[in-house]
């Protein structure tokens, strides 16, 4: 039985209903990437589940419409732009550059995210209190930090409150400390102040139930809230944008990225540890992306003809290049969520990323290679033993990619996110005596030697 089934309300008569859900999503938008694509791609998933509507920023209204969704039935965007924007403006400012400083944006955005929570407050609240909605889901913001008063106002209605998922507070590793200079981080190593925040204190006291995508977000969250916390990964996919299968030409090794060429992606250590099976020929190297170390990265592949740098690329042309390949190698040393880890591996490409952060996580046993965290020279010395050990047994690379893609298929597409938190909707309205677990609950992170 799906979830759509199971999540009803029984009301006076024995009839019964889908939970009425407002969903707070101050990023969602189906035309951009990152954050404002999940808070879409859920809010839309959910509808499945739920009779939604959706509250969002006044920046993604024409793309919703553009979506034929119903401006007051299906959805409302709040202006809120007379401050939101201006906090644009100066978070780039202080992140010193583009594609750079993501901690600065994320920071000031929290600044005035509460904001946000009042006027949908005061535009919803009559209709909470009158018992509207069953339930107020916040989706995104996914930062940690952004806090609100919105569950405590949901509280005192007795109206459930579910947060998340939250997903944030990955350290920088100690030994890539020259690379969060670079990438404009210089506020990365005062977010354990997020911890001391009252207002964020009181937002998870008052919450039904948490969300955690990430055993580094949980580290952060106090133990009396653990009864309230639910493993759930931020990343989903969908099924008919991601319908090639990996088919690469048999004979070589070949391996994509992609992603932005920024320092902390690890591609310098990706080209140095294939370098001994590109030069023979063992392998092909595919780098679909770009950013500001592209030029650095074609000098240090000079030489190479087995590594080609393809740019940034539609949509269906990455799909194109990706399902000639075998291997995806992602060997970024932060990163929160992973969805290019899911979208490779919903093709059939066999995963190798670094055991850190938000990828690590979404890899099990048989459906792809994690390699250790450490110094640089560590971390080149474990990919290229993974990547030959790859080449030296082709059928392995195949054998993964296969068990990757039913993962995904089994687990991560955005229907089965929706499924998966009806059963937290029917928990938190007191339908269930359990507290559902889609996955594993993953230990709190506790790594002293990161900052």
């Amino acid at each position: 039985m799906d979830a759509a089934a199971t999540v009803t309300i029984t009301e006076q008569g024995g009839a019964a209903r889908r939970p009425r859900v407002l969903l707070i999503a101050e990023a969602a938008n189906p035309e951009w990437v990152s954050v404002p694509l999940i808070g879409w791609s859920l809010a839309e998933a959910l509808r499945q589940v739920a009779d939604v509507h959706l509250v969002t920023q006044v920046r993604n209204r024409d793309a919703i419409l553009r979506k034929g969704w119903v401006e007051g039935r299906d959805f409302t965007a709040i202006d809120n732009e007379a401050i939101a924007a201006p906090a644009w403006r100066l978070s780039q400012w202080l992140r010193m550059g583009e594609n750079r400083g993501w901690t600065v944006v994320q920071a000031v955005t929290s600044l005035t995210y509460p904001l946000f929570e009042r006027m949908v407050w005061k535009r919803f609240g009559p209709a909470i209190r009158a018992g509207d909605y069953d339930v107020v889901h916040r989706i995104t913001p996914l930062s940690p930090a952004a806090s609100g008063k919105l569950a405590t106002f949901c509280k005192r209605a007795k109206v459930p409150f579910v947060l998340g998922p939250l997903n944030g507070g990955v350290p920088w590793p100690r030994e890539f400390l020259a690379e969060r200079k670079q990438e404009g981080e210089w506020l990365s190593p005062f977010r354990k102040i997020v911890r001391l925040l009252p207002g964020r204190r009181r937002m998870l006291s008052d919450c039904a139930a948490i969300l955690y995508a990430s055993r580094f977000t949980l580290a952060d969250i106090p133990p009396r809230h653990l009864d309230r916390c639910i493993y759930l990964p931020e990343n989903a996919i969908d099924p008919s944008r991601f319908f090639q299968q990996a088919n690469p030409e048999p004979g070589r090794l070949r391996a994509c990225f992609i992603g932005r060429f920024v320092p902390l992606k690890g591609l310098s250590m990706l080209i140095e540890a294939a370098r001994p099976l590109l030069a023979s020929g063992r392998m092909e190297l595919h780098l679909i992306g770009d950013g500001p170390l592209t030029p650095a990265l074609r000098e240090h592949a000079s030489g190479l003809d087995t590594v080609h740098f393809h740019g940034w690329r539609q949509h269906h042309e990455v799909q194109d290049i990706a399902s000639g390949c075998n291997v995806f190698a992602f060997p970024s040393v932060r990163e929160f969520g992973g969805g290019a880890v899911l979208e490779a591996m919903a093709l059939g490409l066999a995963p190798i990323v670094v055991d850190y952060g938000g990828p690590a996580d979404l890899i099990t046993s048989g459906t792809g290679l994690k390699v250790p965290l450490g110094p640089r020279e560590e971390i080149t010395q474990a990919l290229r033993t993974a990547l030959q050990r790859l080449a030296d047994d082709p059928e392995s690379a195949a054998r993964m990619g296969i068990a990757a893609r039913d993962r995904v298929a089994t687990h991560f597409t955005w229907q089965r996110r929706a499924e998966q938190i009806a059963e937290i909707y029917d928990w938190v309205l007191g339908h269930r005596a359990t507290r559902p677990e889609p996955f594993p609950q993953p230990e709190i992170a506790r790594l002293p030697g990161s900052n």
